[in-house]
């Protein structure tokens, strides 16, 4: 099965990802910026990945708008993101936000958990989650997830990891 991975990254997280699994998998890579449908019409799997930004897959609408009529279409979607990757009820709101139930079933889809990049944000996302940060500080009385969150967001760091990306290569091998 050729396959590629068509990447979309702010930060440098989800580009890490996706060279880590075009290396395993042994297949090409291609930043979202020069993708086109035609760049990738030999190909029999496209893998996605991008970041999660306020509860959007990011690009995936124009993906899944290229493709609409194409039921043979073969994808797999992985989002990198700050949540923890325990929060298993907040990533799958994600996702069936960004999916159809039918899309839910089509498309595969998987998680990597990231960190953040405060100098590689933009001048609006840094000053929301700054002011984000500022209220859950001042917040009495947090819950152990709002506790978490602040720790969370309060400076850059990197949790990526090789591993996070076993699932989705396993997934691959196995459809071949």
């Amino acid at each position: 099965m050729k396959t590629i991975v068509v990447y979309k990254s702010k930060s440098g997280f989800t580009k890490r990802y996706a060279e880590w699994i075009a290396e395993e998998l042994k297949c090409d890579i291609y930043a979202y910026e020069n993708f086109t449908q035609n760049s990738i019409a030999k190909y029999d799997l496209l893998i996605y990945g991008t970041r999660i930004h306020a509860g959007k897959v990011d690009g995936l609408k124009k993906i899944k708008k290229l493709f609409a009529n194409d039921k043979s279409f073969n994808m797999i979607v992985f989002a990198t993101g700050a949540t923890p990757s325990e929060a298993e009820d907040v990533i799958n709101k994600t996702w069936k936000a960004n999916f159809s139930e039918e899309e839910l079933k089509r498309f595969p889809h998987f998680y990597m958990q990231s960190g953040l990049n405060y100098e590689k944000m933009g001048l609006i996302d840094r000053l929301i989650m700054k002011i984000f940060a500022k209220i859950l500080s001042r917040k009495k009385d947090k819950n152990l997830d709002e506790v978490g969150c602040e720790q969370a967001i309060g400076s850059s760091y990197n949790i990526s990891s090789r591993e996070y990306i076993l699932p989705l290569v396993q997934f691959v091998r196995g459809m071949k």
